[in-house]
């Protein structure tokens, strides 16, 4: 491929840069100790969870929007379609500049990002139950309403606003040998990697997909995409796309260097993680970075320096306890244990004590009587306890055996 099959240069990002640097946020990047020493090298996030709408979309759409109003013929409104961090974007950047804004958006959309668009003066239309049937409906929108179509990824302007991401990384990391960047349609690896290896070509770049939704994992190998299937679910709802864009695939092409998944499993104790070290909050699709780290996908030198984009934290609040406890259960913090014991007085009693001599915290206590699977003059107690790690949880479970009782671990 050659240099001029992306019509970028630093120059054009820098120009980028400067255009939107009023709207947006520098966002802090913060070397976090706890993390570096847990993963052996230094590590800084950047905490594009802060920017302003919650995640970096903002810098593409006030791009996008500002060069179309330079144009010589500025729209009247604009469409786009979401699953709502983009839509979100794009309804504070139209807001600020007086322009219409329609957004399209899947019905199972989190409720949160709906509300958000929607305060921000966004006229939002539910359609269908993908990201895919969403924005057929928006280009339709364009059309027929005469409104200006604004990809949230598959755009030169909007690849140029996501890279003053990747400009800040480096002007606040200069030293910086590895940056792990989450990846969707592509638009923000994009922009992250032609702002570093436009200027320090050995800079490590690497996406982050879900397991479920990773129509990228074999394109850096053989450039063909992995068809995903119609029911395919993750948490990481913000990169749950199964439609790359054709300008991406050129700059991932060329300057990404590695593209790895993680499962919903290491997503949610990424969530955790982040909330634990850092008191904010990340979505799933935000945080797929810190999953890989953790979960040991990316491997890295004693003497690398990584940067890794904590995309958005737009994650729908109704969400967020389930995914603490999903990220406990499954780092071995949370323990759910069906436990059949004698129905007689003490019984319970001595089973408690037990749970309490390993030091367990109990969250949650409940009988069963009179259930098919547990004999006459015997009850089942359901226990959920706060674990420490899986060496802790192992221990309740041989000494329950060793007290002869029948134990059934409800979380494996």
């Amino acid at each position: 491929m050659s240099p001029s099959s992306v019509p970028l240069d630093l120059a054009a990002l820098r120009l980028a840069q400067d255009r939107i640097r009023d709207a947006v946020i520098r966002t802090v990047q913060w070397q976090n100790d706890p993390l570096s020493e847990e993963l052996g090298v230094p590590l800084r996030l950047k905490l594009e969870n802060l920017q302003r709408t919650g995640s970096f979309k903002l810098r593409g759409a006030t791009h996008k929007i500002g060069r179309l109003l330079d144009s010589d013929t500025p729209p009247t409104g604009v469409v786009a379609a979401s699953a709502g961090n983009h839509a979100q974007g794009v309804a504070r950047a139209a807001a600020q500049c007086g322009l219409r804004a329609v957004v399209v958006m899947p019905t199972n959309a989190p409720l949160t990002k709906i509300q958000s668009c929607r305060k921000l003066g966004a006229d939002v239309r539910l359609v269908g139950d993908n990201l895919e049937v969403a924005a057929d409906e928006a280009r339709r929108l364009a059309k027929e309403e005469d409104l200006a179509f604004l990809h949230p990824y598959d755009d030169w302007d909007v690849i140029a606003g996501q890279a003053s991401c990747g400009l800040e990384m480096l002007e606040d990391a200069p030293d910086m040998t590895v940056a792990i960047v989450p990846l969707g349609g592509g638009g923000l690896i994009s922009g992250i990697a032609l702002a570093l290896k436009l200027q320090n070509p050995a800079i490590r770049v690497i996406g982050v997909q879900t397991e479920t939704v990773a129509p990228w994992r074999n394109f850096l190998r053989d450039g063909s995409l992995e068809e995903v299937l119609p029911g395919a679910h993750t948490i990481a709802d913000g990169i749950k796309v199964k439609r790359p864009g054709l300008l991406t695939r050129q700059v991932i092409a060329r300057y990404v260097d590695e593209i790895v998944t993680v499962d919903d499993n290491a997503i949610a104790e990424a969530i955790v993680t982040l909330l634990e070290r850092t008191r904010t909050i990340g979505e799933g699709a935000g945080v797929v970075g810190l999953a890989a780290l953790m979960q040991k996908k990316i491997v890295l030198a004693p003497d690398d320096r990584a940067v890794v984009v904590i995309s958005g934290g737009n994650v729908d609040m109704t969400l967020v306890g389930r995914s603490i406890d999903y990220g406990l259960a499954s780092s071995g913090r949370l323990m759910c244990v069906a436990v059949t014991i004698s129905d007689a007085p003490g019984q319970l009693l001595g089973l408690l004590k037990t749970v309490a001599e390993l030091g367990m915290n109990v969250r949650h206590v409940e009988h069963r009587r009179g259930e098919l699977h547990v004999a006459v003059g015997m009850t089942e107690v359901i226990l959920q306890m706060e674990t420490r790690d899986a060496d802790h949880q192992r221990a309740l479970l041989t000494q329950l055996a060793t007290q002869g009782l029948r134990v059934r671990n409800l979380l494996v």
